[in-house]
């Protein structure tokens, strides 16, 4: 049975000096290759950060969301969402739970 965990997020934070902008990067789940999210036009100040739900839009975090009704994020063992920009250069990969 598929499990539904719509609060779920992957958090994306601008360290760099300059505005960024998201539009065409792709967040993506690298065990199973899906879902993928693709940015809209979005300009991340320096220091901001964005969220992208499983299944939920919170506007103070961009209002992003995958729109999933099953859970994204694997619990049990290391997971790996991939932040690719809009050439499909990798810029960050993160596991989860954090350390793996």
């Amino acid at each position: 049975m598929a499990r539904s965990e719509s609060d779920e997020y992957v958090e994306i934070t601008n360290g760099a000096d300059a505005p960024q902008d998201l539009a065409g990067w792709a967040l993506m789940d690298v065990d199973d290759g899906r879902p993928r999210f693709v940015f809209p036009s979005w300009v991340m100040a320096p220091g901001s950060v964005v969220r992208v739900y499983t299944n939920q839009v919170h506007r103070q975090y961009g209002g992003f969301s995958f729109g999933s009704g099953t859970a994204i994020w694997n619990n049990a063992e290391p997971d790996e969402a991939a932040l690719y920009d809009r050439s499909g250069t990798l810029v960050s990969r993160k596991s989860y739970p954090p350390g793996c």
